[in-house]
This record gives structure tokens, sequence and C-alpha cells, in this order.
């Protein structure tokens, strides 16, 4: 008991100090003032300059668990595993641009040991949107979930579901330009359990070594906050990288805390997320951004990341 009154307090203070910081230092950086002035942002990037934006260029939006809307059972297990409350065609119509999908043996997404609908029904959704747009790239990664077995013939199905949208694992890629890759719009990272084996150079999939990222597992909001800005910092600029970066903007449900839910407690840091960008700036970190992941993605977020790459699209980030 006395270790929950103590674990309270610290998110208290943590909360409190994400609070201030976001009072003093403000949220703006390059890019900040933009917003999308139709509501539409199907074919945001669509928008762009395609002949000068090269894919490393691109500030990704991204949902962390994207396929978990329908997790769980309602009013008992989903809220301990929902992390999206959208289908993921409607992620993608809303601006989202780089997709988290775990899944089981039997082809089921899963967060944990909860399952949800088959991955076919993710993929559907995709080739839906990819159908109704030209010019909109995104990054896939699907992985088998922690703890299960890797699906049978995981990337021969994967190959044969998005076939000639795929663009193929090659360093090359995040030099070129959105109009030299297309009409090849979509990045499959496919990463099976430890004993799988791993996409090969060339191949039509892409090996979990081309998506980095620094996951911290907590619910302490400014923990988290700080984490993810010392470990941007780590890592070199978009300029000379030859993989992408995923900074995730979440703060994720914890055993020894009475609040298990994951909206209260991603909520906790869900809100600050220009200011970590504008933060990231201001420690000369902003050529690190790529891609930007959280929980329960809405339109400020998606505004945010496509105003960073407008800003470096004109030369000002």
């Amino acid at each position: 008991m006395g270790g929950q009154v103590s674990k309270q307090k610290s998110v208290l203070q943590q909360k409190r100090a994400l609070k201030d910081l976001n009072g003093t230092e403000g949220v703006d950086f390059p890019g900040s003032d933009y917003t999308t002035a139709d509501g539409n942002r199907k074919e945001w990037m669509s928008k762009l300059n395609l002949n000068t934006v090269r894919i490393k260029d691109v500030v990704w939006p991204g949902t962390h668990d994207s396929a978990t809307d329908k997790m769980g059972i309602p009013l008992v297990s989903r809220p301990l595993a929902r992390c999206q409350k959208c289908s993921i065609y409607n992620q993608l119509v809303g601006g989202t641009r780089v997709l988290d999908i775990r899944v089981e043996a039997s082809r089921r997404v899963c967060h944990g040991i909860l399952k949800s609908y088959k991955v076919d029904l993710v993929i559907r959704d995709i080739k839906r949107f990819l159908s109704e747009t030209q010019s909109e790239f995104l990054i896939v990664e699907i992985r088998t979930e922690y703890g299960h077995q890797d699906p049978p013939e995981m990337e021969k199905w994967l190959m044969d579901q998005l076939g000639d949208y795929l663009i193929h694992q090659d360093n090359h890629v995040f030099d070129k330009t959105l109009a030299e890759l297309l009409p090849k719009r979509v990045i499959c990272v496919w990463k099976p359990a430890a004993k799988g084996a791993a996409p090969h150079p060339g191949s039509a999939l892409w090996s979990s070594a081309y998506l980095k990222d620094d996951w911290i597992d907590t619910d302490l909001p400014s923990t988290k906050f700080e984490s993810n800005l010392s470990k941007l910092g780590s890592h070199p600029p978009v300029s000379s990288r030859k993989y992408f970066y995923r900074v995730e903007n979440t703060a994720t449900p914890q055993a020894n805390n009475p609040v298990v839910c994951v909206k209260p407690v991603t909520n906790r840091i869900r809100g600050y997320a220009r200011l970590f960008i504008s933060q990231a700036f201001k420690k000369g970190y902003g050529d690190r951004l790529q891609i930007f992941s959280c929980d329960f993605i809405d339109d400020d977020f998606v505004d945010a990341c496509i105003g960073i790459t407008r800003a470096r699209m004109e030369g000002k980030a």
C-alpha cells in the first residue's frame, strides 16, 4: 500500500513538472503554426513537393499498437489493452503514416495475451486506402508479439498481399524523393520472433534493423519525456542515417500502480507532443526527428508532424 501511495506522488509530481515546463517554455518550433486548412489529412503527402522531399526528410506521424481498436471485451479487458479508438483505415485517412501491428501464430493481431481480428483486416484497410490515393507513403511494421510464435509463411503472405506497392529494402531509398519511388509506396518491416529469419538485403520486406527505437516502459510521464529527448539526441541527424528512428510519446500502465487502463495513463504525456518537439529543437535535436508515434492519435498530433515536414521542405528546419 505504501508503495502505491509513493508511486502516486511520483506521478503527480511528474505531471506537474510537464505542465510547468509547458507553461514556461512554450511550444514553438519550425512549422508549429501549420494547420490543415480544409481538415482533409487523407492526402497530406500529395500536397508536398514530391520532386524534392526525400523519404528521410518526412516526419512521419505514427500510432503505437495500431490495431487495438477492437482489442478485448468492452468495459472489461478493452480499457486495459486499447491504444487506438479508430480502425486502421480511419487512422490512415486521418493522416497516420506509420503503423505498429503485432501478430501471433494464427495471424490474429494481439496485445500481450489478448487477441483481436485477423491481420487480414489490417491489410484490407491498407489496400483500400492505397487504392483511394496516389502519392501517400506508408511504413508498416508487422512483428510477432513477445511470447508468441510466428504465423506460418508470414513473409511470403505479406509479399503476396502488398505486391507492387512494396518498396524493396535498399539503403539508397533514404535519399530518394517521393516522386522517384512512385508508384511503390509501402515500406513494410517484418520482425519475426527471435528464432525467425529476418528479411534479407534486397527483399521486398525490410528487417527490423531499419526501424529503431529506445522503448522505455514506464507510466511516469516526465521520466518518459526526458528519456525520449536524451535517446533522440544520441542518434545522428536524418541526413546521415540509413534507418528510421521512432520516438513514442506514450506512457504505459504498470503493475505497481492502481491505474491500469491505457487511456488515463497515456494521457499523462499525450498532450505534450508539441512541447516535446519544441524541446527537441531547443536542444539541437530537431534534425533527428523522423517517426513520432502516440496512442489515440488526433488531428493536432498529425498537423505538428506535417508542419515540421513542410518546414524542412522550405528549408526552415
